[in-house]
């Protein structure tokens, strides 16, 4: 037997239509599912402005129709399942027993489709804040805890010294001397290597390892156990996160062109620039070039905020169709076979 879901937001409107339905079911038999759209904030979302909805299979009616079109629809939707019934469609049989039933699992999916939002702001707050509280256990003496952050984030991030923030220094960074900041004392000079990266004699893997290595001291702080780069990037995403809750997951998506020229081609014009000069098994001498604390953050940022702005729409529109079968799904297992009873 088919189901017919009844959408509506006006009660009289739908005491009308469901009499028509009920005099059609004495010649088609169907289930007949009655849902207030007021009452369930996705429904609303999507039956708001072409209520009332009538749904049968595949089919669909909105807004104004005739008692004749309600016919034809359901008796399409009739035929349709009586076909496929006769085909000995598995899989259909399978949908349609599982959609009689709501389960456990459903119950978790529909609280997951309902708080994915918090679950993704939580881990990136976690990710991005953890880092930042490894150079305050440094500061405090728990050189065993900040070593712990440092060496669960270094296979997540090259977490070089002159690529990342400090605390607790004489400077929130110490970029290269590649970098051509004058009002910033270098990384090499705090090290004594002066020159270093520009002398061809410098073996540039033990120079990228000893920047790794370096966590700080007491005089230039102690460095965030992320880049600057990671960290204005995930700290965006975790930005725009919390601005699409605040705004009720209404943000549309950004266009995907939009996310490549403002969020990927800064970055990676950015980034991969900087690699030429770290290719020494390349027999001929490339340039150096090196990026700087503002760049790394302008970039990182903006290719966070644009991800999210692409993803989180797109990842809310797929849990709205879910929260949707899942209400309908609901209704349905609650409805007794041939009733009309309204859904709250």
């Amino acid at each position: 037997m088919i189901t017919v879901t009844l959408y509506f937001k006006d009660q009289s409107e739908a005491e009308i239509i469901r009499k028509d339905l009920l005099e059609i079911r004495e010649q088609i038999p169907f289930d007949l599912v009655m849902m207030d759209i007021t009452q369930e904030a996705v429904l609303e979302n999507t039956y708001r402005d072409i209520a009332p909805v009538v749904r049968a299979g595949p089919y669909q009616l909105k807004g104004t129709f005739t008692k004749q079109e309600l016919w034809v629809m359901i008796s399409s939707a009739r035929d349709r399942d009586m076909h496929l019934q006769t085909l000995g469609d598995e899989g259909y049989r399978r949908r349609k027993k599982r959609g009689e039933t709501y389960n456990s699992g459903d119950r978790f999916t529909n609280w997951l489709t309902r708080n994915y939002m918090w679950i993704i702001i939580g881990l990136l707050a976690v990710y991005v804040g953890l880092p930042f509280l490894a150079p305050v256990l440094m500061k405090n003496g728990k050189e065993w805890g900040a070593n712990l952050i440092y060496k669960m984030y270094s296979v997540m991030c090259h977490q070089t010294a002159f690529r990342s923030w400090f605390l607790f220094g004489e400077q929130a960074a110490y970029p290269s001397e590649l970098a051509h900041l004058d009002e910033y004392m270098t990384y090499e000079e705090i090290m004594g290597i002066r020159g270093a990266r520009s002398d061809p004699a410098t073996d540039l893997n033990l120079f990228v390892l000893q920047a790794r290595e370096f966590i700080g001291n007491a005089q230039t702080g102690y460095k965030v156990a992320l880049c600057e780069r990671d960290i204005a990037m995930y700290g965006s995403l975790l930005l725009f996160g919390l601005i699409f809750v605040a705004t009720g997951r209404r943000i549309p998506p950004l266009s995907w062109k939009v996310w490549i020229l403002i969020g990927i081609l800064p970055i990676a014009i950015d980034g991969v620039s900087q690699l030429p000069g770290f290719l020494t098994w390349i027999p001929i001498n490339l340039p150096y070039r090196e990026s700087t604390p503002f760049l790394r953050t302008l970039t990182g940022f903006l290719f966070g905020i644009t991800t999210g702005w692409y993803l989180f729409p797109v990842i809310e529109e797929t849990m709205m169709e879910t929260r949707r079968a899942l209400v309908w799904k609901n209704a349905r297992s609650q409805q007794a076979t041939g009733g009309g009873g309204q859904v709250s």
